[in-house]
């Protein structure tokens, strides 16, 4: 059978790629939001993304997309899931692309303003504003994305380059699983996984007495952390 190239229905469409780039600060889960130039939705907060060019793959479009609009280059990144409804924009049938990624944000010097993007800037989970298109659904799913990455794989380990206390990494482990743990039995499991490396330095967490310092080791095998 012949595929009807200029069958009418074939025609504008289009691909958005977003990125939900989270980070962890003293425990608070962050996620990165730029505020739009452009119409439409002009002056709203939004997920990082836009549209795919037609001489692209997808993760390298979401990859410009981000250092366009961010200037952040540095970070893996990873697809995981397909959005697809109808008049998700007012301007033509665009299915968006979701990615996600854990960056140390301390590590990384955000691009406030940019050709497309009036502001770029760290957003807590309980103080997202209303986005624009359907990106207030994309994070609500990303999030969720998020909290089996963190249980199953080492998607952690870039947000913390120079090791992390226990407390630290409790209080990671709390805030984006919204949940909390018996510390002695937190600490058990951890030391159990053969996920980290003792560095014999002592570092304070939220003014505690001093800690040791783990780092993740270079190469680790996904597995059920919890």
């Amino acid at each position: 059978m012949k595929l009807e190239v200029n069958n009418k229905l074939y025609k504008n469409q289009g691909i958005h790629v977003i990125t939900c780039l989270f980070t962890v600060e003293n425990g608070i889960v962050k996620v990165l939001l730029i505020k739009r130039k452009n119409k439409p939705f002009y002056g709203q907060w939004a997920l990082t993304g836009g549209a795919l060019y037609n001489n692209e793959s997808l993760e390298y479009g979401a990859y410009r997309e981000l250092k366009e609009k961010t200037g952040i280059t540095d970070v893996n990144i990873k697809q995981f899931k397909a959005f697809g409804k109808i008049d998700r924009s007012p301007q033509m049938r665009m299915v968006a692309i979701g990615f996600i990624g854990v960056i140390d944000s301390k590590r990384v010097q955000i691009l406030r303003e940019s050709r497309n993007t009036e502001d770029a800037d760290w957003f807590t989970l309980d103080n997202i504003p209303k986005l624009a298109y359907d990106h207030n659904e994309i994070l609500e799913d990303a999030i969720i994305e998020l909290r089996k990455e963190i249980i199953k794989s080492n998607i952690l380990k870039s947000l913390f380059p120079d090791g992390v206390t226990m407390p630290e990494l409790e209080m990671t482990y709390e805030a984006i699983l919204n949940k909390k743990f018996d510390r002695r039995n937190f600490r058990k499991k951890m030391l159990g996984l053969d996920l980290l490396i003792d560095t014999n330095k002592l570092g304070k967490f939220g003014g505690n007495k001093p800690a040791k310092i783990y780092k993740f080791k270079e190469v680790i095998e996904d597995k059920e952390i919890f």
